[in-house]
């Protein structure tokens, strides 16, 4: 597949849904494509829409047939998914996704879900929480 497809892809999750939408119609096999950004570093459109808190993007993605992994989950707010990873795998705690934002970084852009979802991960591994910069406060 082309590497500037994927990567094109890959970006637009990020942020772009109208794009995500043409390029994945344009290119079907692109919904699980993994981009290399180097040093280990592997992102999916999925993994981006979800460190960025998009969850229009992901909803579609997911629809279309997006492999959920446990950032997603988290992001999403779904914590008995998230529980259910963490019993099957204890050491996901300490897991990075894209770009090496942990699972807590995830939980903080649960939306109405964030304090639930932060709650109970520090409820496994407490950590120093930094400002998320791209968490928006919760809808009322």
């Amino acid at each position: 597949m082309n590497r500037t497809l994927v990567e094109d892809f890959v970006i637009y999750a990020h942020s772009d849904l109208d794009m995500t939408k043409k390029l994945l119609e344009r290119e079907p096999m692109l919904i699980n494509a993994m981009m290399d950004w180097g040093g280990g570093d592997w992102e999916t459109a999925l993994g981006g829409a979800s460190h960025m808190g998009r969850k229009d993007i992901v909803g579609f993605l997911l629809e279309k047939g997006a492999r959920i992994d446990i950032f997603c989950a988290t992001m999403m707010g779904q914590l008995e998914a998230v529980r259910s990873f963490l019993t099957l795998q204890p050491k996901l705690i300490d897991s990075r996704g894209p770009h090496g934002f942990n699972l807590h970084f995830h939980a903080q852009l649960a939306g109405n879900e964030a304090d639930r979802m932060v709650e109970y991960l520090q409820s496994i591994k407490r950590i120093e929480l930094r400002p998320n910069p791209f968490a928006k406060p919760p809808s009322s």
